[in-house]
Formats: C-alpha cells, sequence, structure tokens
C-alpha cells in the first residue's frame, strides 16, 4: 500500500465479530484527523463490518487487501466535523421472545459467515452474510412488511444489518440479542 502512509496497524487476526470493530474504535480514537489505521484481521465477517463501520461512523474507508488469508482493512481517521455519532438499531427481540415464534416459523435471517452458519443455527434461518446482504434486498422484499428477526454471533453484525433492512424500507425488523453465541434453542447443522 504505497500509495499511503500507515500511522497504526492493529493486530485483530484469530479475532471474531465484534472484536475486531471494538479494537478498531479504540485505536481510531488514538489518531489523529487524517491519519491511516490498519486493521490486520483472519475473520471473513471483518471485511463487510469494518468497511460499515466506517461508514456508519463518518471515517473514510479507503479499501482491504487480502493477502495469504490475512485481511489488511484501511480506515482513514475523518475530521471531528465529518464524525457521525455511531447509533444502534432501536428495536430488539430477546431468545425468548424469538423461541416462543419458532413454531410459527417467522423470518429470520442470519448474517453470520456460511462457515458459522454450517456449524449450528436456528432451523428455519435463512443465511444471508452480511457482507452480501445490499445485494440480495431484491430477494428479501417479499418480506419488506412482515416481522424479521436478525441474528448474528453477538448481536453486533446484525445490528448493522437491521439498519441497512431498515434504511431499504423494511418495517418489522428486530434485532435478536444478545445473539448465537448464547443461543440455548434448537440449532440445526448444514451437512456436506
Amino acid at each position: 500500500m504505497a500509495a499511503y502512509t500507515v500511522d497504526k496497524t492493529i493486530d485483530c487476526k484469530g479475532l471474531s465479530c465484534p472484536m475486531p470493530i471494538i479494537r478498531t474504535k479504540k485505536a481510531v480514537e488514538e489518531l489523529q484527523a487524517g491519519e491511516v489505521l490498519e486493521v490486520v484481521a483472519t475473520d471473513p465477517g471483518s471485511v463487510a463490518d469494518v468497511k460499515s463501520w466506517a461508514v456508519r461512523t463518518g471515517h473514510q474507508f479507503l479499501g482491504t487487501v487480502k493477502e495469504d488469508g490475512v485481511f489488511k482493512h484501511y480506515i482513514r481517521k475523518s475530521h471531528s466535523d465529518e464524525v457521525k455519532t455511531e447509533k444502534r438499531f432501536p428495536y430488539s427481540a430477546s431468545h425468548d421472545e424469538l423461541m416462543g415464534k419458532l413454531k410459527a416459523n417467522p423470518v429470520i435471517l442470519d448474517v453470520r459467515e456460511s462457515m458459522e452458519y454450517a456449524f449450528g443455527h436456528i432451523p428455519g434461518a435463512k443465511l444471508v452474510p452480511f457482507g452480501k446482504l445490499e445485494e440480495t434486498i431484491d430477494q428479501l422484499r417479499q418480506h419488506q412488511n412482515e416481522d424479521v428477526y436478525v441474528i448474528c454471533r453477538t448481536g453486533s453484525r446484525s445490528d448493522m444489518a437491521c439498519q441497512v433492512l431498515s434504511e431499504h424500507g423494511f418495517t418489522g425488523v428486530r434485532n435478536v440479542l444478545p445473539g448465537m453465541a448464547v443461543w440455548t434453542g434448537p440449532t440445526e447443522k448444514e451437512t456436506k
């Protein structure tokens, strides 16, 4: 990346959502406006997560480079008048609430990566990795006015997904908290 200078690098290899974003937030706070942060990660979900976080907070996402299974994300810190307050999606559903609706076959979107989904997901949940959500919106339009439960591992990626869906006119979106990391309801696995 000879086109610009990296002012700080953080190592997020081996970490999964939400840790790369948590570390990115902290590192960006320590930079001066105009400085560039390099986030080194191995989680494929970080590709969409880091870009989405930067865009939603007003920082300049410069791009991602993949080298030997490692993702290097580049963010330039914006000036204070360009930074946006990070917002949380206001509507959520608890595990108990979702479990109470499972017999009615609700619309559940699992926005984790395909490998996470394969190792265990809520029966009937549709896999839509967060990084592919924007390109899948038209296919999801049939559910635009229904209750849609969105889940990820911890509630962070699903929060961003709920915001995207809401911005595209989906009216009944709910972020399932705290996510699959502590889900005790029924699960199923994908078989090869």
